[in-house]
């Protein structure tokens, strides 16, 4: 079972939602305050199970909907997610994935992990 991990600097407050087996699934931005960053842990938990994939790796891809995952290749080539709330939002990101099968299995865990994972202070 994931949990969310929040973590406070003086910059803010952050989550990552690391699943059962102590992986990081992915990392929000930096809040300006703890019911902000809590709030941002709602909207994972809400999004994430009803988001469409937008696989942005295929020329001419197919456009989604927010809430939706959007699949990207970054500047090291390595494929990455994020998460986007309804709203347009970014309210989740991934590490980077040598492969694109990591990289879906990383969302499916969010699909998984999200909706039920406890949240912690750390």
């Amino acid at each position: 079972m994931g949990k969310f991990v929040i973590k406070e600097s003086d910059a803010g407050c952050k989550f990552s939602l690391v699943a059962g087996n102590g992986q990081i699934i992915g990392t929000s931005q930096v809040y300006s305050s703890m019911d902000a960053c809590k709030n941002g842990i709602e909207s994972v938990k809400t999004n994430a199970p009803i988001a469409e994939i937008e696989d942005q790796t295929k020329e001419g891809f197919e456009e989604k909907t927010n809430p939706k995952f959007e699949i990207y290749v970054d500047k090291a080539g390595e494929f990455r997610f994020r998460l986007t709330a309804k709203n347009g939002q970014n309210i989740l990101s991934s590490e980077g994935y040598s492969q694109m099968a990591g990289c879906t299995n990383g969302i499916e865990s969010v699909k998984t992990n999200a909706p039920d994972a406890e949240i912690v202070n750390e």
